[in-house]
């Protein structure tokens, strides 16, 4: 692209220095990043320092990614003795994400899930850049910096952020520079991004199909064509044969038990009632009210551009399930297709400009992207980022009292601990999660005042506990309910 080229997409005269304007932007662009990046880590990080943090999923992640730091297998105790399946289970055989080693070195610096939460506020952050060249390259400079921000407020974005950290984390950045670069005609950039994609969870092929599947409308077929059956070959192989050898159960990943027992199962299903199959990714209210929340921001231009059909598998994954919680917006699953329903967006309106013949129609362009960042804003008090400018959300009544609870558990043991606790003792300890049922372990940290996952009620929290002390454990701290018990 030639300076002259830059200057008249910016909008200024020919005899600015594009040197100059280039790095305006870099500077402006980076600006909004870094912004972003803070909100996040602060929102994260705030969760953390006031126990709303919690062991399912946060030390899980921390777990692997210690094991990571010191070059041993990434085992999960938290999760292969909640499992059942004993202390040296590997995240490998819960969600293939072999991407987490890339986190390693942060635990060199940083001993900690506060390590987490940052790289997760700046890998959400990093891909405002990218989306922003993609943008200014389409629709111009300013629309470029609107949809920048409606991204950088955006609900799915503001969710995870909230929610612990995921590998999620990579999905934004990673589509963001797939979709980016292979707009510019850098298509090698493109598939080494798509490579690292599969590394990051066992449905990312379900992506790679979908953007395989866009190649092929596009017209690049050959390579679409590839991608298709790449991905699919590495859903079969990741999910059939890694998955095992690691020690995973493929049953665990099976969400379809109402359509049948297996994939050929679900899709003899599907075709003997198709209509039910069409309905059933409108079935509830939540889904119903996720899909609009995902399409709106953009106000449903995403529809008009073939970039969303990489995200179309991994929404039909969710919709298609019998799980409640992929259902829902609360959590971080739609995360994953942000990035590529905003760049659709992008593409849906140039699209739609070329086909009512004013495709240089700066004002249309202006007014829906300023349109997608009234969106954005007008979702905040919706969700997460709303409770940066509310002081109670960073006070907390019980804080100190957990905090003398964890206190008292030394270095280098394993504690049972309720979920909310956890993440304050994984720096030091072996952290297990609290539950119904005992392992046994010389100290465990109770919340008796609070439903803690995966109890009931209080109550039963309260029976638990009554229980320990029955089998011998002593009480050594107890104070606005949590309760520490070490085995006597």
């Amino acid at each position: 692209m030639t300076g002259e080229t830059i200057v008249a997409r910016a909008g200024v005269g020919a005899g600015a220095s594009p040197w100059r304007i280039l790095s305006g932007h870099r500077v402006r662009v980076g600006a909004i990043a870094l912004l972003a990046a803070v909100a996040y880590a602060v929102l994260g990080l705030v969760r953390l320092g006031t126990f709303r943090a919690t062991s399912f999923d946060l030390v899980i992640l921390d777990q692997a990614v210690r094991n990571y730091a010191s070059l041993r297998p990434p085992h999960v105790p938290v999760l292969g003795m909640f499992h059942g399946r004993g202390m040296d289970y590997l995240q490998l055989a819960d969600h293939f994400s072999p991407v987490y080693a890339l986190l390693a070195p942060l635990y060199w610096i940083h001993d900690g899930p506060a390590s987490l939460i940052v790289a997760q506020a700046v890998l959400f952050a990093a891909a405002i850049p990218f989306l922003w060249r993609f943008t200014r390259r389409v629709l111009g400079v300013v629309p470029a910096y609107l949809v920048s921000v409606a991204y950088a407020l955006s609900w799915p974005i503001a969710q995870a952020a909230a929610f612990d950290a995921h590998e999620v984390m990579f999905v934004p950045l990673l589509t963001a520079i797939m979709i980016e670069r292979y707009h510019a005609g850098r298509v090698r950039a493109a598939f080494l991004a798509m490579l690292v994609l599969l590394l990051v969870k066992e449905d990312m092929g379900l992506m790679v199909i979908g953007a395989g599947l866009c190649l092929i409308v596009i017209g690049d077929r050959l390579r679409g064509l590839i991608t298709v059956t790449f991905g699919l070959g590495t859903v079969l192989l990741v999910r059939g044969l890694l998955v095992s050898a690691f020690g995973g159960d493929p049953k665990d990943f099976w969400a379809y038990g109402h359509l049948g027992p297996d994939v050929p199962g679900a899709i003899l299903a599907m075709l003997r009632d198709p209509v039910a199959a069409v309905l059933l990714p409108f079935g509830e209210e939540a889904k119903v009210d996720t899909l609009f929340l995902l399409v709106w921001p953009t106000l449903l231009l995403c529809l008009l551009s073939p970039l969303s059909l990489m995200a179309l598998p991994h929404v039909l994954e969710r919709m298609l399930s019998d799980r409640a919680q992929w259902w829902q917006s609360d959590f971080q699953y739609s995360a994953f297709t942000v990035i590529i329903l905003f760049c659709a967006g992008v593409d849906g309106l140039a699209r739609l400009l070329r086909r009512i013949r004013r495709p240089d129609d700066a004002s249309l362009k202006l007014a829906w992207s300023a349109a997608a960042l009234a969106i954005a804003i007008t979702l905040m008090p919706r969700f997460a980022l709303d409770q940066l400018y509310h002081p109670a959300f960073y006070r907390e009544p019980k804080a100190a009292a957990a905090a003398e609870a964890v206190a008292k558990v030394p270095a280098g043991v394993t504690v049972e601990a309720a979920n909310s606790l956890g993440p304050a003792l994984t720096g030091k300890a072996t952290v297990l999660l609290w539950t119904g049922q005992s392992h046994g372990s010389p100290w465990v940290v109770a919340d008796v005042a609070r439903v803690e996952f995966p109890f009931g009620s209080p109550a039963d929290q309260l029976a638990k506990v009554a229980e320990l002390r029955l089998r011998g454990y002593v009480t050594v701290f107890e104070r606005d309910g949590y309760v520490v018990l070490r085995r006597g």
